[in-house]
This record gives C-alpha cells, structure tokens and sequence, in this order.
C-alpha cells in the first residue's frame, strides 16, 4: 500500500534579529553554519524516505526565521535531495518566506530558477512608526520596494500584517487596509497581534484594545480589504490561496523538517505527531486527529471535511440548536459569520 501524499515544511530557524512579539523557535545569528543545517534537513529528507517510500510532495514550504536569509546554494541542495527521494508533483507550489531588505533582484531570480513560484513577504505594518515598535529591522520603502520586485518578477506574492496593536481601532485597520488595496496584491495575511509570555512584549504591561474593539477591527478588515477573506487570517483571489497551508487546514499528511517545525505523518493509514530533527515521533489516535481537523478546518470558509472520524468527535446536537453558528451540510461543517467572531469558543463546544 503506497502512502499518501505529504506535503512539506521546512523550518529555516535563523534571523538577524528577534522581534518584539515572536515567540517562534528561531535565533539571531548574523553568520550561521549554513553547511551544517543543509546536512541537517538532507538527512532528515533521506530518513523519511525510508520510512515513507517514493511519496508525491505537493507543495514545499520554507518558513522561519527569516528563509531568505539562506544563501542559493543551501535552497538548492535541499531542493536536490527532496527531488532525489520523492515525487514533486508538476506545478507543486514551493514557498518562500521572506523579509523586506533581504532579496534583491539576483539573489530572488535564483531562487525561482531553483523552484520558488511563490514569495510570503513579513511586512507587518506600513508604518514607520508601528515597524519600530514591533522591532523590525526593515521600513515600509524596503517592504514596498520588495513586494514590487517580486510581482514583477511573476511570483505569486502574499504579504503578512499585524493588527490589533496598542492604540489600534476599527479607523486605523481601515486605513490599513485601504493601504494594502494599492499594493495590488492577490493574497495577504492580517494576524491580531497576540502576547506571548517569553517575548519582550510578552513581558511589558501594554495596554491592548479590548475583545468588542478587536472584533470591530477583524469586522472592519471583511469590510474594507479589496481580498475575500479564506481563512480567519488570510485573503485572498480565488486561485491565489496558499495551497500549502489550505492542504494541511483540510487534513493532509505533512511532514516538518528543522528544529521547530512540527508535521502530521501518515504511515500505512495510521497517523503520527512528528517534530523535526528527531524531536518526536508518536502514535496519535484517530479520535485526536480528527479533533485537531476540525479545529484547523473550522477556521476556513469552506469549513472542516466530515469524514467518519470527524463526525464521530462532533457534538451533533450542540450543532442542531446553534445554526446561527455553524452550518452543516453533507459534507463540510463551517462556522457562520458570527461563529468566527467567537471561533474559540465554538470549538470547545462543537467537540464531544
């Protein structure tokens, strides 16, 4: 029996700095051993091949740190030997997470001559003043300046933002937005800034805008932003989804490569709970699988599939009585307008 597709991420942990809010595994490192973390995701690559077989690898995510800050070559190499032990499918989507002042022209050509089709680009905010506070090292010219480098270059380009800063409202995520509209972009994320206890933020006592102004700002957001929204967090033109990310949000087998990344392997039907660099390895149980589809799958707009074992974790009652919050029908569960606004709450309720 041959095993299922997986798709791949793949953890770049290093920046040239840590940001006031990131409480992601990464370090800051201005010259990393580059060669050592090549070798690193190469021998978890040919690992997993032995366990897996020649699997089909649709889509391919660096994510981080800062993964444009990994010379060409590394890119390359890792890119060889997935290509060597498994089947990247023809026009698999190959991401590359990125910050404004790392790319130039040269150095982004590379890539895509390497495979990247699509750019994730960590703008957070297109003001000076809010990129100061967050700790970013870049300005908005720099963000600009690459986002139009990208999209003239033909890569499918996204950009991710922040809300919900210390004196934040429903006018400034509008102007936000309005903003973002002239960037012309096809897909981007807008993240509610979140406390993290070990992040410098995490131990300042901010002053956040309360949940009645968050909502009215993600409200806004639905509102003013020119993208539908596909996710609790992401906008996007219809073709122009991360497909990466909707891949893993409707329960496909991935599999995380790098210290701090985390996949979900499917090995001869039976589910595994993986972190990279041989940080773990165990059994999960169908019932617990089923559960964290669901909750991934809610925060779509095309909501979470009903396979057997999603329907055998949901509260069908609950849902009979709260149709104003989710909906049902033969083959999806989806939350309604006013469910994603009490998303968290719905989900406790919602799993038996």
């Amino acid at each position: 029996m041959k095993n299922p597709v997986h798709n791949i991420y793949i953890h770049v942990p290093f920046c040239m700095s840590k940001c006031n809010y990131c409480a992601f595994f990464s370090r800051a490192c201005s010259n990393p051993d580059w060669g050592e973390y090549a070798d690193g995701i190469c021998r978890e690559i040919m690992a997993w091949s032995e366990k897996l077989g020649r699997i089909s690898v649709p889509t391919i995510f660096f994510g981080g740190g800062t993964p444009s800050l990994m010379p060409v070559m590394v890119f390359d190499k890792i890119m060889t030997q997935i290509h060597n032990y498994f089947d990247v499918v023809q026009n698999a989507e190959i991401t590359l997470e990125s910050n404004p002042g790392t790319l130039d022209f040269g150095r982004l050509r590379d890539f895509m001559v390497g495979g990247v089709n699509r750019l994730s680009v960590g703008c957070q905010s297109l003001s000076d003043k809010k990129l100061q506070f967050l700790g970013r090292r870049h300005g908005v010219t720099d963000a600009i300046k690459l986002l139009d480098l990208a999209q003239n270059l033909g890569l499918r380009t996204s950009a991710d933002f922040i809300y919900g800063l210390p004196g934040d409202s429903a006018d400034s995520v509008r102007d936000l937005c309005e903003q973002i509209n002239k960037l012309g972009l096809q897909h981007c994320s807008l993240y509610e800034l979140t406390l993290e206890p070990d992040t410098p933020f995490g131990k300042m006592n901010l002053a956040m805008p309360d949940n009645d102004t968050m909502a009215q700002m993600y409200t806004t957001i639905g509102d003013t932003l020119n993208l539908p929204r596909y996710e609790v967090s992401n906008y996007a033109t219809t073709g122009n989804e991360c497909r990466h990310n909707q891949n893993i949000w409707d329960g496909e087998a991935y599999i995380g490569l790098g210290r701090g990344a985390a996949g979900r392997v499917n090995i001869d039907g039976q589910w595994y709970e993986q972190l990279g660099a041989n940080g773990r390895f165990e059994q999960i149980s169908p019932a617990t699988r089923a559960t964290e589809m669901l909750i991934t799958g809610m925060r779509t707009m095309r909501g979470c599939r009903l396979t057997d074992d999603v329907k055998n974790v949901i509260d069908m009652d609950w849902v009979k009585s709260n149709s104003d919050l989710v909906q049902m029908d033969e083959t999806r569960i989806r939350a309604t307008n006013q469910g994603l606004l009490i998303l968290d709450d719905v989900l406790v309720k919602l799993v038996k």
